[in-house]
């Protein structure tokens, strides 16, 4: 196998502390990769491995003895170091680098440039044409001053955060590569494990119950009783292993994800420095210019309807003065709808007249008949009275 010299090679070990700071030091060292080596997750299976893979995981295998109760709560602890080290590393590397408020400064950029406006045209008449152009555009060259001078500031500051990222997507590739390292050397230990675990369930523990059940002692019986719980444990053991793998292979896609965020942030400076920015200056001069165009036409504008606007208003007022002379003119000392008017008003006023006084006749002939009445009921009601 042709393997880079920089590239973490697995090294199985009953030992945990040999491996003792190797993830802080790969760690440190990702800084300066900036090549990409992809290295696709492994299963925990035998024939997934290389034939030298295979061969040290089977020797390796040999070597374990589930009667060290030591070793065996230290089994793979090696490469659960190097897991735990290498996050707490790449964490504390990521946590040294201020990217700043990167969203926020590409905000500001532009706010900056789509803060560039014309003051409002306000009419003041003939004077106040030429002078006002003058101030829009000393207004309009201010503006562009002060953003210019904010842009090259936030400029500074993406350029600045560019390189940081771009330095942390090269570490996010050795890391990837680093996390693939532990995890092979993970799936190593597990293989070895079950290897060991297979041998001694259906060659060492059948013995061991074959003893005891030919001797009949006791003590054989504990023995064989004792070893199999010796497996179980070291079962357990490479469950937790199994555990710290599988958080290696989530590992990948975060590693991934977070740089993939990095090349997008990288790659919106970068379209923001190379192409927004120097368009903008560019159109600088053009925008200058168009501004002292249009204020020549703005100026010619005005004067243009306050022309037209005078001469339809002395038309407007000819018309009007004409017709209201000619108009009056023809009018009669009392008009005709006066008169028609008095007179409908006249002999209404009559016939209302009228109906009141015939109303007023009919109540008062009401009235003397229901008075007759109201006497001729007293007169009875007397005469019906005895002394």
């Amino acid at each position: 196998m042709n393997e880079n010299p920089n590239t973490y090679v697995p090294q199985l070990t009953l030992n945990p502390n040999a491996a003792a700071g190797t993830a802080a030091a790969m760690a440190a060292a990702a800084e300066e990769a900036t090549k990409e080596k992809e290295v696709q997750p492994e299963r925990p299976e035998l024939e997934k491995l290389s034939e030298t893979e295979q061969a040290a995981v089977k020797e390796f295998a040999r070597q374990i003895d589930v009667t060290n109760t030591n070793q065996v709560l230290s089994y793979g602890a090696a490469a659960q170091t190097n897991i735990s080290e290498f996050s707490s590393a790449a964490l504390g590397t990521v946590r040294t680098k201020d990217l700043g408020p990167v969203g926020t400064m590409l905000s500001d950029l532009v706010v900056e440039l789509k803060g560039l406006n014309f003051p409002a045209e306000e009419k003041k008449g003939f004077l106040g044409i030429f002078k006002k152009a003058t101030n829009n555009l000393e207004s309009l060259k201010a503006q562009y001053n002060k953003a210019e001078v904010n842009v090259e500031r936030i400029t500074e500051q993406l350029e600045k955060h560019e390189r940081t990222l771009l330095k942390d997507i090269a570490m996010m590739d050795k890391m990837y590569e680093m996390n693939q390292a532990y995890f092979k050397e993970l799936t190593m230990y597990i293989l070895a494990g079950q290897l060991r675990v297979k041998e001694l369930r259906e060659v060492e523990l059948p013995k061991l119950q074959q003893k005891a059940q030919t001797s009949g002692l006791p003590e054989d019986a504990q023995a064989a009783n004792d070893f199999a719980n010796m497996i179980g444990r070291f079962e357990k053991r490479l469950h937790d292993l199994e555990l710290t793998r599988i958080i290696s292979l989530q590992m990948s896609p975060q590693i991934r994800l977070i740089q993939n965020n990095d090349s997008l942030m990288a790659e919106k400076i970068q379209t923001s420095i190379v192409n927004t920015i120097p368009l903008w200056k560019s159109q600088m001069v053009l925008a200058l210019s168009m501004e002292h165009s249009r204020q020549a036409m703005e100026a010619q504008r005005e004067v243009s309807e306050v022309t037209n606007d005078l001469l339809k208003k002395n038309a407007e007022a000819l018309h009007q003065g004409s017709v209201d002379v000619a108009r009056e003119s023809e009018r009669g000392i009392v008009e005709l709808e006066t008169l028609k008017y008095t007179n409908e008003q006249l002999i209404k006023t009559l016939e209302e007249v009228r109906q009141i006084q015939d109303d007023g006749r009919q109540r008062r002939a009401e009235a003397e008949v229901e008075l007759g009445r109201i006497e001729g009921e007293l007169k009875q009601k007397l005469l019906e009275i005895k002394g």
